[in-house]
């Protein structure tokens, strides 16, 4: 890899800068000065700029805390998005949400830049699933959840077996744990419309593996741990019926 092109994947710097840094000799590889900005470097080579060691930082990993009225998107021009919300030099890798959440859904949504993972995670084979907590007009019934379960014939298309747990329930107003393996367009809205129920606030709680920590702020994002990530990684391999597993490849993570 060029040099300026790993400076630049920790985040801190642009390309450009990096380049400048590099022709000041402030960038030393392997204890010696460097002032080439396309000098190749090797996986095990040591970095060190203005005495700190820089790390190889191509894949991120964070957990956003997404509020109400924020767009899941990477950039719109009349209304806030989830990327408004991510610290600069996270910007500057690359990194994007996986998948969606409506405009008015609040909760867990996961950042990274690995498009492989990414790809798997969404991927309806792997059946990842996601929880939401749903607050819906009217009660819910026990022949709710046994809609969700059996699937849900919909407009275009057939949901795939769903849980429902009823929290709580009266006629004016209820809130169940729904689990889908599916993220279509306003699914879990259109779920519960179909046995007559409005959804009045939709929060995911869990995305996989991942549960969103009770001291994350609205708003705010955190890197995931090195468990998390792994964690991550596991939920999206699968199993062929000579046992092996396939999905992501090897080294990345």
């Amino acid at each position: 890899m060029r040099l300026d092109k790993y400076l630049s994947q920790s985040g801190e710097y642009s390309r450009s800068e990096a380049g400048k840094l590099i022709r000041s000799g402030a960038v030393r590889v392997n204890g010696e000065p460097v002032r080439k900005p396309d000098t190749q470097i090797g996986p095990d080579a040591q970095v060190v700029l203005a005495g700190e060691v820089i790390g190889d930082n191509s894949l991120q990993y964070y957990l956003l805390h997404k509020p109400a009225g924020v767009l899941t998107a990477a950039r719109d021009s009349r209304a806030q998005t989830v990327m408004d919300l991510v610290p600069e030099n996270l910007r500057k890798r690359k990194v994007q949400p996986v998948g969606r959440l409506d405009k008015d859904t609040t909760g867990l949504l996961l950042l990274t830049n690995d498009g492989e993972l990414a790809h798997f995670l969404l991927s309806p084979n792997r059946h990842v699933w996601k929880q939401y907590r749903a607050t819906v007009t009217g009660q819910l019934t026990c022949a709710d959840a046994e809609a969700f379960a059996n699937g849900l014939p919909l407009s275009d298309f057939v949901t795939k077996p769903a849980k429902l747990t009823i929290v709580s329930s009266t006629p004016e107003e209820s809130v169940g744990l729904v689990e889908v393996r599916e993220g279509k367009f306003h699914q879990v809205k259109r779920m519960f419309a179909a046995t007559g129920h409005e959804v009045t606030a939709l929060h995911r709680h869990r995305f996989g593996p991942l549960t969103l920590p009770d001291d994350l702020p609205v708003g705010q994002c955190r890197p995931l741990t090195e468990d998390e990530i792994q964690a991550l990684r596991q939920s999206v391999q699968t199993r062929k019926t000579d046992g092996t597993e396939t999905g992501l490849s090897e080294g990345k993570g």
